[in-house]
């Protein structure tokens, strides 16, 4: 609601293995010839490829193994590897998504490999905060918004009873967090807060928050803006005050929230899953903080994450079980799975509303806070600046520029704009929000 230099794909060509046998002319015999037995063929193989990690590979191949099962498919995991085609599915986290949009011949939507499959695709059914940016000018979907969330604010609620702090009232604007932080230093913290996927969190969702998105309409960067400065500025005097501590570019600060080190952090709201059994952290989540002096009061967060895109030049065996893997990952039953395993977002009415009912029953709020942070339109259709994995790194070090203090936030965000759009003249396609 986090990509790239080209990833590759692996791919194994997929075929159907399939034999006849000829039955032997029969011989002269009292007794009839036994007609020949023909088993029916397999279901043809084909790849999911991805890059996850140990930890969610075996997850991933839980949910495959689960297909398998249950449709007699024969679906195999790869990986994703540089200078490779595309497997016949992809698994396509954010900072992947470069490679999507430079090589779009790689791909095929998946409104077309489902219809010619034969499996309905009812794009209407999908949650209109996750599907915009996946759909294309016709409204048609071009791959599987699959994993999505967007950031909220995750505390510790132990750290804020140390602190003399209400658990049940964390901060609802950056002003109110620097109260709050302070209080936490008083009681010891040495990490008040963190927060992992600085670019996608400090420059899409603050920016978006805001009401001043970071991509312009034309996919024109525009971050330098008086509230990013402001923002990226606030973040510099936080990190001198020792308030603020950034551990990485990706989400190496979770570790340090899981451990109880960091007693705040703003990332992914898909992450609950990973903190519930966080030693010593009883789990507190509210929407990403927003600035109260932004003309137009706080506006929606942003959707993104991982999503399902097609390879082209599969064979129509091959698509029909990609086909009917699609349609196994939007059952309500999958939908419901998936974000117990993984956390992200149902993607249709059905499967949220089943969501909410047995998910909430354990206390669990986040799904409810990141619904109510996007507001109903959290998908975008212009792209992020996270999703361009160069303009990306040189956000960050920008920000690290800042942060550690060696450079003003105005002229660091000047620089990463200006360099950014070169980039983007340079690479055109990246401005897409997808490549059809």
């Amino acid at each position: 609601m986090s990509h790239r230099l080209r990833p590759a794909f692996v791919i194994i060509t997929l075929a159907l293995a399939c034999s006849s046998a000829l039955a032997a002319k029969p011989a002269k015999s009292a007794k009839p010839a036994a007609k020949p037995v023909h088993a029916p063929a397999p279901a043809a193989d084909f790849e999911l490829a991805h890059n996850l990690g140990p930890d969610g590979e075996e997850q991933l191949q839980a949910v495959v193994d689960r297909f398998n099962k249950e449709n007699g498919g024969n679906l195999k995991l790869a990986r994703l590897e540089k200078g490779e085609k595309p497997a016949g599915l992809n698994l396509i986290r954010r900072y992947d998504m470069s490679d999507v949009l430079v090589q779009p011949k790689a791909f095929v939507p998946l409104y077309e490999m489902m219809a010619k499959a034969g499996q309905p695709l009812q794009v209407g059914e999908l949650s209109a905060d996750l599907k915009s940016g996946a759909v294309d000018a016709k409204g048609r979907l071009v791959a599987l918004p699959l994993i999505y969330s967007t950031p909220v604010l995750f505390y510790n609620k132990n750290a804020f009873r140390k602190a003399k702090l209400d658990p049940e009232q964390p901060p609802k604007t950056w002003f109110e967090m620097q109260g709050v932080l302070d209080k936490l230093q008083d009681a010891g913290y040495t990490c008040p807060y963190t927060s992992s996927w600085p670019v996608w969190v400090h420059i899409d969702n603050v920016s978006a928050v805001s009401g001043v998105p970071a991509v312009s309409d034309k996919g024109t960067l525009s971050f330098n803006g008086l509230p990013q400065v402001k923002h990226v500025a606030m973040m510099a005097t936080w990190t001198k005050a020792n308030y603020f501590k950034l551990f990485g570019r990706r989400n190496e600060a979770s570790t340090k929230f899981h451990d109880g080190e960091c007693a705040m952090i703003t990332t992914d709201s898909r992450e609950h899953i990973d903190f519930r059994d966080a030693k010593g952290v009883e789990l507190g989540v509210a929407p990403l903080p927003y600035h109260d002096d932004v003309y137009g009061g706080r506006q929606n967060s942003l959707a993104d994450g991982a999503s399902l895109w097609v390879g082209a030049g599969k064979s129509p065996a091959e698509y029909k079980q990609a086909a009917k893997f699609v349609s196994f990952l939007l059952s309500p039953e999958m939908q419901i799975e998936m974000v117990r395993v993984y956390g992200g977002l149902p993607l249709t009415a059905a499967a949220r509303a089943a969501a909410r009912s047995k998910l909430l029953q354990d206390g669990d709020k986040t799904l409810e806070v990141a619904y109510a942070s996007m507001k109903g339109k959290g998908a975008s259709h212009v792209p992020h600046v996270s999703d361009a994995d160069a303009v990306r790194i040189l956000t960050n070090e920008e920000l690290e520029a800042v942060w550690s203090d060696k450079k003003p936030a105005k002229a660091a965000l000047d620089t990463a704009v200006s360099r950014g759009n070169a980039i983007l003249a340079a690479k055109p396609a990246l401005k897409k929000a997808q490549p059809f």
